[in-house]
């Protein structure tokens, strides 16, 4: 898995790249953690370039979320590939994530 963070006028855009699995969870949630605790409009993490994504994955955004919520910013996901959406699809997690279809669209929700 690869994460690159880019600020956006305070706005974090996060980019995924790989899989987010057991392995790599602890990481993304490590840099989530410490995204949706510093004081920022919102965040808006890119799932264009993600292979696939687990339970512990799943888990790790939930968790991000539900801190996003509490410290007052946005969480908006975004891009997710056809597979990668079946899964959120599948799991029940369409309803429970704010998710933008582009970049450029969950900025705007997050502003």
């Amino acid at each position: 898995m690869e994460l690159r963070e880019e600020d956006l006028n305070g706005v974090t855009a996060l980019s995924v790249k790989g899989r987010i699995d057991s392995g790599t969870a602890p990481e993304l949630g490590q840099k989530l953690e410490g995204v949706v605790s510093a004081p920022r409009r919102g965040l808006v993490i890119d799932l264009a370039e993600l292979e696939y994504i687990s339970s512990a994955g799943f888990r790790a955004l939930f968790i991000a979320a539900k801190r996003a919520n509490e410290t007052g910013s946005r969480l908006v996901l975004c891009s997710l590939p056809g597979k990668v959406r079946q899964l959120f699809e599948i799991g029940g997690f369409l309803d429970i994530f704010a998710i933008a279809g582009s970049r450029d669209e969950a900025i705007a929700r997050v502003r």
